[in-house]
This record gives structure tokens, C-alpha cells and sequence, in this order.
């Protein structure tokens, strides 16, 4: 296997499932330096997480984990007015919008901090973390603040988004910080660079943008049907240069994958951990706009569930995954320690885990409630429930040093 070759096989959601299981092994073999694995208390976190499903969707029709949900705000869909306002073209000119939306906002949606907040005056709401983000970037959006004009609806201008514009857009101020502003603002920047650098997969059709990636995935459609993980194959292509210090293999970008000790390998993918998490939740947020252009998106669990800080806080307070050394959990943590890698890999795998147990709680089939609604009902509802049990913030149960681009 050339390094081109291994580089390509950490690239596809089944290569984080599979190092994400091979984590988990080790930490029940307590071959793991920094975590502990109790998955007696697996059982007890099942029934939280069936429990809460089941007191925010009695009817259990839950829709997937996917950042349209955070643009529904004050009882107000916010793209759903945006786009009835809007004369679309056809299908596929309204998919190329949902794409750009949803691709900045996603972008922009690492961890907020605590102390930030974002007042919406339109709907009269005052959101905070991963919600606020979400109406901060769709205001951002609807602005124009990303096109070049005279269509708002688009993002061909992000290679100019200065740090300065996105503060004003999220209204930060020395009161209110935002955690890795810069960090934000570059990878826009940087998004918008490598649109252009790759017009086969952002705009063969229309100018390069974020959008024309669904032109690139429903190319790959077959009879009108594509499998989720093509999503994730496209994007991790398709972003891979958009992330900086990140590592490389054979020339390629690897995104989020990262290096942890336990993996071992007789290749180039040797102690190597890939993870894709923002990338696995932009690919759940594109489901929607491909279905509603007419392609049908199937093998929805062939994508992962993602790890961050509310799936993962999840397991660390519910008890299933415990820290060898309590000390570390007041220390700050970078996200490159081996640590935080394998907390993020095992939180995948003890996903996987625990998803068929709340079906079995909720009495639902896998086919009926794929992990993407295990995930919105769910884990990530139950991981923020727990740390607020738990923590006058609510913030993760690990001080992670972030630039705005992982968690």
C-alpha cells in the first residue's frame, strides 16, 4: 500500500468506526494509559437517553442530528421563511443555498465558550453555544455578508471575510468573547480559497462555492440514490486543505485524524486516529437538501456518531468512561493529546454501542431510527441535560483548548 493509498483508507467514515471499535477493545483490556471503560454504567445511561427522547418526541418522530434543527428558533424556521421568500430557479438552484448555508454554519460551529451569547432581534431570542452560532451564521448568510452579489443567497465571497466581519456578524465584544474567532474567520477564508482551487468539485456550473458541491454528489448518484457515506467522501476531498496544521500522508490532508499511541500499525496509518467529526455533521446536514432536490440519500448509518464534547460528556458523566487520573480533568487539554483522541474515538464507538439499546428501550427498529436520530433525541440532548446537572456552566467536562475548528 503506497502512502497516497493509506492516506485515502483514513478517509471514509467505516476507517473511523473501525480504529474508534479497536479503541474501545483496548480500553477493556485496560491497555490504555488515560481511560477506564465501565460499561455496566451503559445501561443506566441507555435509559436517560430513551427517557429523554421519548419526553421531547412522545410520538417518537425524531429527525436527524443535523444543524437544520438550530435554525428553528422562537417557534420561527428561519430557512424555511427565508426560502419561501425566495424566486428559486429550480431544485437544484435552492440545494446549491442549503449547501452554502449550511456548510459556513456548520464551519462555525466549534464550541462557543460560556460566555458568549447572541441576541437575535428578529425572533426576540437569546441564544448561547451551538443554537447561537447557528442563528448568528443564518443572519451572516441572509445578509449577503458571504456573496459577492446580487443574489445574498450565496457564498462566493468567503475568501474576503475578515476577522472583523465576523465579529460584527457575532456581535463579539470584550464582554462578549467568542472562543477561536480567528481560527473561524481563516477557515472561511480558506474554504473560500480552495473553491476556487477546485472548480471540478465546487462550480463547474456556477461560480465556486461551498454550493456546487451538491452538483459534485448528485453527480455520484445512482438512479437518483446515494449512499450517506459518499457524502462524507466528497467532503473529506473536497475540505481536507481547508484545515491548517493538520497532519498529511503521501500529499494528502487528513483532516481530523490524529496520532495516538495504542493504534498500532505495520504501515503509514501507524498510530493513526481519524475522527472527520465536523465533517460527519455536515454530512448528516446535507442529507436534507439532497432528499429535498429529489435524490434519495440511503445507508445513513454507515456514518458515525459524532465526537464532541456533548456525546462525549455523555459517557465521561454518566460514568461509562472515567479518567485513570481524576487530575487530569481539571487540567487544560489540547486537543492533539492522546487523552482527548481517545476520549473522541471512544465516544464513537460507545455510540454504536448504546444506540441499540435506547431502540430496544423505545421499542423502535434500526431501519426506522438510524443513529442520526439516536444522536438528535438523544445522546447529544442527554450529554448537555447531564452537564448541567453537573456543571454551573454547563460547559464539557474537560477544559479543551480549542481554535475554534475541532469541538
Amino acid at each position: 500500500m503506497t502512502e497516497l493509498e493509506a492516506a485515502q483508507s483514513l478517509l471514509t467514515p467505516a476507517a473511523v468506526r473501525s480504529r474508534a471499535h479497536e479503541m474501545l477493545s483496548l480500553a477493556l483490556d485496560g491497555d490504555l494509559t488515560d481511560w477506564r471503560v465501565d460499561l455496566a454504567r451503559l445501561e443506566p445511561v441507555a435509559d436517560r437517553v430513551a427517557a429523554v427522547i421519548r419526553s421531547q418526541y412522545p410520538l417518537l418522530q425524531v429527525p436527524f442530528h443535523a444543524r437544520w434543527r438550530h435554525f428553528l428558533v422562537g417557534g420561527q424556521d428561519l430557512w424555511a421563511q427565508l426560502s419561501s421568500r425566495n424566486d428559486w430557479a429550480d431544485a437544484a438552484h435552492r440545494a446549491r443555498a442549503a449547501f452554502d448555508l449550511a456548510i459556513t454554519s456548520v464551519l462555525l460551529d466549534a464550541g462557543a465558550g460560556p460566555a458568549w451569547r447572541y441576541d437575535d432581534r428578529a425572533t426576540g431570542s437569546i441564544t448561547t453555544r451551538s443554537e447561537g452560532l447557528a442563528v448568528a451564521s443564518f443572519r451572516l448568510f441572509e445578509s449577503g455578508a458571504f456573496s459577492t452579489g446580487p443574489d445574498p443567497l450565496r457564498a462566493d465571497n468567503l475568501s474576503a471575510l475578515t476577522t472583523k466581519a465576523l465579529a460584527k456578524g457575532f456581535q463579539v465584544t470584550d464582554t462578549n468573547p467568542l472562543l477561536g474567532l480567528d481560527g473561524r474567520a481563516d477557515l472561511l477564508r480558506r474554504l473560500g480559497d480552495q473553491a476556487s482551487a477546485r472548480p471540478d468539485l465546487f462550480g463547474l456550473k456556477d461560480s465556486p462555492r461551498p454550493g456546487g458541491l451538491f452538483d459534485a454528489m448528485a453527480a455520484r448518484a445512482t438512479d437518483g440514490r446515494l449512499p450517506a457515506p459518499i457524502i462524507l467522501e466528497v467532503l473529506l476531498e473536497a475540505l481536507g486543505p481547508i484545515w491548517r496544521n493538520r497532519l498529511t500522508l503521501g500529499g494528502l490532508p487528513l483532516g481530523d485524524t490524529w496520532r495516538h499511541p495504542a493504534i498500532k500499525r505495520d504501515d503509514a496509518t501507524n498510530n493513526l486516529v481519524p475522527i472527520h467529526k465536523l465533517s460527519q455533521w455536515l454530512a448528516y446536514s446535507l442529507i436534507e437538501p439532497l432528499e429535498e432536490a429529489g435524490i434519495t440519500v440511503f445507508d445513513i448509518d454507515g456514518l458515525t456518531g459524532l465526537a464532541e464534547y456533548r456525546n462525549g460528556g455523555l459517557f465521561m458523566d454518566g460514568g461509562v468512561l472515567v479518567l485513570k487520573d481524576p487530575a487530569q480533568q481539571h487540567l487544560s487539554q489540547d486537543v492533539s493529546r492522546p487523552l482527548i483522541i481517545g476520549w473522541r474515538s471512544l465516544t464513537v464507538a460507545l455510540l454504536d454501542a448504546v444506540a441499540p439499546m435506547v431502540r430496544e428501550r423505545l421499542g423502535v427498529a434500526e431501519a426506522d431510527f438510524p443513529l442520526a436520530r439516536v444522536l438528535e433525541g438523544g445522546t447529544w440532548a442527554t450529554g448537555r441535560i447531564l452537564a448541567k446537572e453537573r456543571r454551573a456552566d454547563g460547559g464539557p467536562p474537560l477544559n479543551i483548548v480549542s481554535d475554534g475548528t475541532v469541538f
